[in-house]
């Protein structure tokens, strides 16, 4: 078996124990929930307060990395909610639920950990330059969409949209660990040994718990209809975004790193944030739901085809 085989199948058996120990009832629901705050509010926010601190940036090109990473996300969004509305006849909110969970990567619980195991640190500290932005980008998206579609005749008040964007994105942990990472980092001073030792010591356990949750969320929401648009959906997902990426780091020559990192990323199904989306415009729970499912257990064979298909291609 290769490494790298071995590496997708250890990071989705993960996963997978996890839906086992939801699907076996050997753990509660409640406790799916409480290892995801966990790993989103204190491990992966630490794990990114760690690479802040701790990186070397140099040579990885962020602007060019963010305009094809988030030129293919429009184009895959726009796609996401004409297929939901032209051919499923779905309304325009039930769109922008389709357009999400097109092309919002499940960047946290499965993709920061995915990296890690493929590229290591150095890739990993490609992704923080990705999250940085990939969180206030499609959150801004969000918010506004919904504001346009989400409130039937009303208005939609640009105040109100900046002032909900910007309390959501500064309360998020995720973006406090970058800019308390990149504040310390600007101090230049080192961390305490205690501090860091208790740091790392979280961060260590980010990847296998954001995969173990992953797979308890799985459990709890399962498939209950809309199986055929969610098939739709979860094809554009693992299929045209990342091909979608892969065509422009190619032609933007991104380095190889930068280049398969950015379009794993893309290759990665849909999170929980589609479904959230979902339940704030109250319709298409059951379309984000089921994609989602559909999506991270079709992942399994899907990023092992864009592995293959990024090493041959950027070595």
């Amino acid at each position: 078996m290769s490494p790298l085989t071995e590496t997708v199948l250890f990071v989705f058996s993960l996963v997978a124990l996890g839906y086992l120990a939801g699907l076996t009832g050997y753990l509660k629901p409640a406790s799916g929930e409480g290892i995801s705050e966990f790993a989103i509010n204190v491990a992966m926010p630490l794990l990114l307060l760690q690479t802040m601190v701790k990186s070397d940036f140099h040579g990885v090109a962020p602007w060019s990395l963010w305009g094809a990473y988030f030129t293919a996300a429009a184009i895959t969004w726009a796609a996401g909610h004409l297929v939901t509305t032209r051919v499923f006849g779905r309304d325009a909110r039930a769109g922008v639920v389709g357009g999400v969970s097109s092309a919002f990567s499940n960047v946290v619980l499965l993709g920061a950990p995915f990296i890690l195991g493929v590229f290591g640190q150095d890739g990993f500290e490609v992704l923080s330059l990705l999250v940085s932005v990939h969180l206030p980008v499609m959150m801004a998206a969000s918010i506004i969409l919904f504001e346009m579609f989400g409130r039937g005749s009303e208005p939609m008040h640009p105040l109100r949209v900046i002032q909900s964007f910007l309390r959501r994105l500064f309360i998020n942990p995720l973006i406090i660990g970058i800019l308390v990472g990149l504040a310390w980092r600007i101090t230049g001073a080192p961390l305490p040994d205690l501090v860091m030792r208790l740091v790392d010591a979280l961060a260590a356990t980010a990847a296998p718990v954001a995969l173990f949750a992953m797979g308890l969320s799985l459990r709890r929401f399962g498939i209950s209809g809309n199986v055929r648009p969610a098939l739709a959906l979860s094809a554009l997902k693992l299929f045209l975004m990342p091909g979608l990426v892969l065509g422009l780091v190619w032609l933007l020559g991104l380095p190889p790193l930068t280049a398969k990192v950015a379009v794993v990323v893309a290759a990665m199904p849909s999170g929980i944030n589609s479904y959230l989306i979902a339940v704030q415009f109250n319709t298409g729970q059951a379309l984000a739901s089921n994609q989602m499912t559909i999506a991270t257990a079709s992942a399994v064979f899907t990023t092992a085809f864009w592995l293959t298909v990024v090493v041959y291609i950027f070595g």
